[in-house]
């Protein structure tokens, strides 16, 4: 112990010193859902004037940035995002932001083959006696930075829960170039939105399909939060989690007694995520939790491990999709919305679980500004949208019209069974849309 304590404190810095290495050109690794860095982001948003062309590697931010108020033009740094929250989109609004398509299974694997590290900086909890500074919520590809980063710069945040895992969870000191005690700065805090009576019966047709001993994979949103409501209310049992995304859903499930994870084939008895976002309730429910396992996103999102557990069942939201079955999940035409993240891992993999399940859900129409309602099942997929779904990858769509399994079906098929759950308004437009496409055939079902 007395060891690892001395090397702390030969490493101990004040923030200007830490943010000091940081030079003209370098690639940093920055922020990832709620593992910010509020300390090192504003003593490094005081160096703006003297550093050019800087490139910040981060993504689901759930902070507001400190560089990013200093540099508004974006003449000094440049924000490249892996995955859009609603913090990001007003980067790239601004101009700020640029994406970068990413298949987050792969994440580690860009990190070590592709990217450029110069620096980490991640914030952390405390250094335990063992000289290990945990990664709290977020473990993700942190791991795959630290082996390749130049430089790792680790800010510390009193209020982080520890985290259990199956590996890749901490660091340790030794690998560590500087610390940074930033206090107690909490976790962000992210609550979804009360589910509307469309989430709650979209929600139902997908609860129809669970079983006992499911494994569950859901997305974040109102209506995944409203499933997860219902399974607590439900009478499943035994079931299990090897998710992305963990959120405070599964706290309720878990807490219902619907979930324990004793039926999987892999990590029995734990319930398996790469990062979490969520209330204090979740943070309070990860801490020293055994329960949970935290791993790298290259193990839980990789197809081969996800696809080894029977039953895996991916809940996900989509945006829009077209009378063929392309789903797009991240963009509204050509403007980000959020990003490929796993969806594409866990459609894959659930549908090649034995006894697994995929379901891509939304509400069959959205409103503009304007007051103006438009349909999210389309002839074609609107101009400059991004397909993030291919159409052989998709099983089931639900909307609040019903749900429909669209494997092996070819497209007049698909854009009947698509039609016959879209919104009324718009059913007769797109059966004179599919038949412009040559979709329909004049045996179709009106």
């Amino acid at each position: 112990m007395a060891e690892w304590v001395n090397e702390y404190k030969g490493k101990l810095v004040s923030p200007e010193k830490a943010v000091s290495v940081v030079k003209s050109g370098d690639w940093i690794r920055y922020t990832f859902g709620v593992n910010t860095v509020p300390v090192l982001d504003k003593a490094l948003a005081l160096r703006i004037p003297e550093l050019y062309d800087v490139q910040i590697h981060a993504g689901v931010s759930m902070r507001p940035h400190a560089i990013i108020d200093a540099d508004p033009k974006g003449e000094h740094f440049t924000w490249n995002c892996t995955h859009m929250t609603g913090i990001d989109r007003k980067y790239f609004k601004m101009g700020r932001a640029y994406y970068m398509p990413t298949k987050y299974s792969e994440e580690p694997r860009y990190i070590k083959e592709n990217s450029i590290v110069d620096v980490l900086m991640v914030q952390v909890a405390p250094m335990d006696k063992h000289g290990n500074f945990n990664l709290g919520p977020t473990i993700s590809h942190y791991r795959a930075c630290a082996d390749v980063a130049k430089t790792i710069i680790v800010e510390v945040n009193e209020d982080m829960p520890i985290a259990h895992g199956g590996y890749g969870h901490y660091l340790h000191v030794s690998e560590v170039d500087y610390i940074v005690e930033g206090g107690h700065t909490g976790l962000p805090q992210v609550s979804s939105p009360n589910p509307t009576e469309v989430d709650e019966k979209i929600a139902s047709y997908v609860l129809e399909e669970l079983r006992d001993g499911d494994c569950l994979q859901l997305g974040i949103g109102r209506m995944p939060n409203a499933l997860g409501k219902m399974i607590a209310q439900s009478s499943l049992k035994d079931l299990g989690v090897h998710t992305e995304m963990l959120v405070d859903s599964y706290v309720d499930m878990v807490e219902a007694g619907r979930i324990t994870n004793r039926r999987k084939q892999r990590d029995p008895g734990r319930l398996v995520y790469t990062f979490a976002a969520g209330t204090q309730k979740l943070y309070d429910f990860i801490d020293n939790n055994p329960q949970c396992a935290g791993y790298p996103v290259d193990y839980t999102n990789d197809r081969l491990i996800a696809c080894s557990i029977d039953n895996l069942v991916s809940i996900n939201n989509a945006i829009e999709i077209d009378l063929t079955g392309q789903v797009c999940s991240e963009s509204k035409g050509s403007r980000m919305i959020s990003g490929a993240g796993g969806q594409l891992d866990f459609v894959d993999s659930a549908y090649n679980s034995k006894g697994g399940r995929s379901f891509l859900c939304f509400s069959s129409v959205y409103t503009d500004k304007e007051g103006n309602k438009h349909s999210r099942i389309n002839p074609l997929l609107t101009l400059g949208a991004v397909v993030t779904d291919t159409r052989p990858t998709v099983q089931f769509v639900v909307t609040e019209y019903g749900k429909v399994c669209l494997k092996g079906n070819a497209t007049w098929q698909r854009a009947e069974k698509l039609i016959s759950i879209a919104h009324p308004d718009f059913r007769e437009e797109l059966i004179r849309e599919a038949q412009k496409l040559g979709f329909w055939r004049q045996s179709n079902k009106r």
